[in-house]
């Protein structure tokens, strides 16, 4: 893509991250929720113009540019000390959750096997970036689409603000609110920012709960498309789907955790690899509040939304009690 076509979106992105850094200890709130509140305002009292939609949308890339360099801050030692059943408590809910949605959506409400598919897709493992991937595997219209993608957005905007609040009251560790957050909240985006909303611990541990969870993302377009194509009487996926829909700056997240907890990297260039990704993602929330359209919002029904609210609430109480208890 041609750069100046990048260019205003992306100074108009540098502009909102610097704004809230410059802000956000005058007000008193945290400058990566404040971030994302300009982009809300800016989308829907004002309006985004054509010519900075380019730029903006480049705000995926720096979250998870800014993931991959969070790597480096992360203890090897900690996260196997208590990985196993960290990993199992994030595969236990997010199978919990997917078969919630579809018993729900299917059994209860009376939606079409396809839409409940995308909404347990969406709220199990990564928001709408699974909807998406799994649209493609099990052939949805795109109505399904857009009423799944609203439905998880909705509840991205909500937890966003509820969270934090929740974990402010129950005086929740950094571990115990960012594992929890990682383990049943939606999207990536919005588990990063409350996160490091709550502290530095908090936020390192719902970015690596939640990439586990990310992960898993190839198996399950590969079960549902699988289960799909025998319903339809065609061939079955090969399992190549598993690479091509995995997460890839994963594995650069993971290698430069194996970097920085072999001593490689001196304290300075923590430092500035640190400094670097605090930027790259209030640069990257800035584009995300623009995503959060109200008008969008709206047209998502009340059927989808009450079963995502059920799975949602049964996922985050029980969670939430296990890592109490467990921590």
């Amino acid at each position: 893509m041609n750069g100046r076509r990048l260019l205003p979106g992306l100074l108009a992105l540098c502009l909102g991250a610097l704004l809230a850094r410059t802000l956000a200890g005058a007000l008193g709130v945290n400058h990566l929720l404040l971030a994302i509140a300009f982009g809300f305002v800016a989308a829907n009292a004002v309006g985004i113009p054509d010519f900075l939609e380019p730029g903006i949308e480049t705000h995926k890339l720096w979250l998870g540019t800014g993931i991959v360099l969070m790597g480096a801050s992360i203890s090897l030692e900690t996260v196997l000390e208590v990985g196993g059943v960290v990993l199992l408590l994030v595969v236990g809910v997010t199978a919990t959750t997917l078969l919630v949605v579809e018993l729900l959506a299917r059994n209860v409400f009376g939606l079409t096997d396809r839409m409940g598919s995308l909404l347990a897709a969406g709220a199990s493992i990564c928001g709408v970036s699974a909807v998406v991937a799994v649209a493609g595997s099990i052939r949805a219209h795109e109505e399904q689409i857009a009423y799944a993608a609203a439905t998880v957005l909705l509840f991205d905007a909500v937890t966003i603000v509820v969270y934090p609040i929740i974990g402010d009251l129950l005086g929740l560790s950094g571990m115990v609110f960012g594992t929890w957050a990682g383990v049943s909240m939606f999207s990536t985006g919005p588990v990063v920012a409350v996160g490091f909303a709550h502290s530095e611990a908090a936020g390192q541990w719902a970015t690596m709960t939640k990439l586990s969870r990310n992960a898993l993302i190839g198996v399950v377009v590969l079960a549902y498309a699988s289960y799909y194509a025998r319903a339809a009487g065609d061939s079955r996926p090969s399992v190549r789907t598993l690479w091509d829909e995995f997460p890839k700056f994963v594995l650069g997240f993971l290698a430069l955790a194996v970097v920085a907890s072999a001593g490689v990297l001196s304290s300075a260039q923590l430092a500035s690899i640190e400094n670097a990704y605090n930027w790259l993602f209030v640069v990257a929330f800035a584009g995300l509040g623009t995503e959060i359209r109200l008008a969008d919002l709206r047209t998502t029904g009340w059927t989808p939304a009450v079963v995502v609210l059920i799975a949602l609430l049964a996922s985050s109480a029980l969670s939430l009690a296990a890592l109490v208890l467990l921590f």
